[in-house]
């Protein structure tokens, strides 16, 4: 690593603030915020604070955890889509239902490659109605949204709804960035 930016904490506080300002603008509140570990969850958690909503974690580790792979919490994709429960889907007369759906904030430090996030998107999609493709498009434009503190415009994941900054691995491939909870015991 050749170029390392140091991200402060006062930083990672306008970010937040930034992310709840766009968030408002949007209309958009969620029921629930999910931090990705590890670098998701102090942003994750600062935002479920403020907004007075549960957080919960998912681990989709894919650099670090190389060894157990990453968690698939089955029923956050259900939450999203608004399955039904098996016993009332003949009473509901469908698998699902889209006034059930719950929004759902995630929230990592950075959208880099952009692995992490297609991995979510892909597992969730695979976990609760793989064939309703149509459906799936509504629920990740109107219920699940993801919040980076750092969008990388290079990235293959070209779904974040909020950020805060942006880079560019095109034009700064070898640039690290540092967050707080990385090395704070450097300050």
């Amino acid at each position: 690593m050749s170029n390392t930016k140091r991200i402060s904490i006062n930083h990672v506080k306008n970010g937040v603030q930034e992310i709840i300002r766009q968030m408002h603008l949007d209309k958009f509140r969620p029921d629930y915020v999910v931090g990705i570990t590890r670098g998701g969850l102090l942003p994750a958690v600062m935002i479920s604070h403020y907004l007075k909503v549960p957080m919960y974690t998912l681990d989709v580790s894919l650099r670090d955890n190389v060894q157990e792979g990453p968690e698939s919490n089955l029923w956050m994709p259900c939450d999203a889509f608004g399955a039904v429960d098996p016993d009332d889907v003949p009473i509901v007369k469908n698998r699902w239902d889209s006034t059930k759906r719950k929004n759902i904030l995630i929230v990592e430090d950075i959208n880099d490659s952009g692995a992490t996030l297609s991995w979510i998107k892909e597992d969730w999609e695979q976990s609760c109605f793989p064939d309703e493709r149509t459906a799936w498009n509504v629920v990740w434009e109107k219920n699940v949204k993801f919040a980076v503190l750092v969008n990388n415009e290079a990235s293959e994941f070209d779904g974040v709804h909020y950020s805060y900054d942006s880079i560019n691995r095109l034009e700064t491939p070898d640039l690290w960035l540092d967050f707080p909870w990385e090395s704070w015991w450097l300050d």
